[in-house]
């Protein structure tokens, strides 16, 4: 009985079955500059990204060959940092846009299942007191815990046409909500809201508001944008400064809360999938919410060994937040006595 074609494998077609794992790209016959211009990161990293990952890559499945974990994290991140699944990429690893495909997928979920072993805000006392520090040496502000923003990523429509995805500029997205340190470490990451909310309901309906009214509100603040209400811990700009202290506060704001807007630029700069540069993701909302995420989660972990600085100014076409500010009052009568208080304390 004949078998369709459509339904083999290419990589079937093309290798048989002759061995279990798929091994015919070794990172030892590359170069590092190679390996930086093909893949965005140098061996050292994807070694450890390999050790990393590799048993959770390798569980058994019923295909009678498996990829090894070292080829699918080269196809995933040929893919995060180019936004294509482009033939060449599969070439140059020897395996097809399918597999290449199935290989992003598997990588994804393997890194967001430690998304919270790398994206996390400090608990111990000394490393709360080191994060506020780096805060204050930037531009005097006092307390910073975290700058909060949000940055849309455009995605293809969903399959049901779910309206709740359509932002304001009339195109499918994500609104994703991120906190960073003084350093552009994520110490929060929620992708998956949908692109209709504005800022200020997707930080209402976020675990991170949940987190800071009833665990992280010790002596600190998140400080925001004025697409954001003022909170007791979340400082905001004034709307129309009119004393020298204010405009200090205003000043002094603005500068610390730039680290946001430069680590989402240093992200989508790495991270071409994200930019918008090769299309949107075209995925489904969830899995396009897990491959956000899993390029954060490689934010962090090329912070740690040393690889990541402040990128050039931005060349894809990443949706950022969209909002057009209002001029939203908090009706909170504490956050604004609070927000006073800092102001005559450090300000003044």
């Amino acid at each position: 009985m004949a078998v369709p074609i459509a339904v083999l494998d290419c990589d079937l077609l093309l290798y048989g079955r002759g061995h279990r794992t798929l091994d015919r790209f070794k990172l030892e016959d590359v170069t590092d500059e190679y390996l930086v211009s093909t893949y965005g990161f140098p061996r050292q990293f994807i070694c450890y990204l390999v050790d990393l990952l590799g048993a959770t890559l390798s569980r058994p499945t019923q295909r009678s060959r498996a990829i090894s974990p070292e080829t699918q994290i080269l196809a995933a991140l040929g893919f995060y940092t180019s936004g294509s699944f482009q033939t060449r990429m599969g070439d140059a690893i020897g395996i097809s846009q399918a597999s290449m495909s199935r290989c992003v997928a598997n990588v994804t979920e393997a890194l967001v299942e430690r998304a919270s072993q790398f994206i996390h805000f400090p608990k111990d006392e000394a490393t709360v007191q080191s994060l506020k520090d780096g805060f204050y040496g930037l531009a005097g502000m006092p307390g910073v815990l975290g700058v909060v923003d949000c940055t849309h990523v455009a995605i293809k429509a969903p399959n049901a046409e779910d309206l709740s995805y359509v932002n304001r500029k009339g195109l499918h997205s994500l609104n994703c909500l991120m906190v960073c340190d003084s350093r552009g470490v994520l110490l929060s990451a929620e992708t998956h809201w949908p692109g209709s909310l504005p800022d200020c309901t997707v930080l209402e309906q976020a675990a991170l508001t949940s987190q800071f009214e009833t665990e992280l509100h010790k002596d600190g603040w998140l400080l925001g944008d004025s697409s954001f209400l003022l909170r007791t811990w979340l400082m905001t700009p004034l709307h129309i400064p009119e004393t020298p202290a204010e405009y200090r506060y205003n000043m002094a704001h603005s500068a610390t809360h730039n680290v946001i807007e430069r680590t989402l630029r240093t992200i989508r700069s790495r991270f071409r999938c994200l930019d918008g540069s090769k299309g949107t993701l075209q995925y489904s909302p969830e899995k396009s919410s897990h491959i956000i995420l899993a390029c954060c989660v490689l934010h962090n972990i090329s912070l740690q060994h040393g690889l990541d600085v402040w990128s050039a100014p931005p060349t894809g076409h990443m949706e950022q937040s969209e909002e057009e500010y209002e001029q939203m009052e908090s009706v909170d009568s504490e956050a604004c006595r609070v927000r006073q208080e800092l102001l005559l304390t450090h300000f003044s």
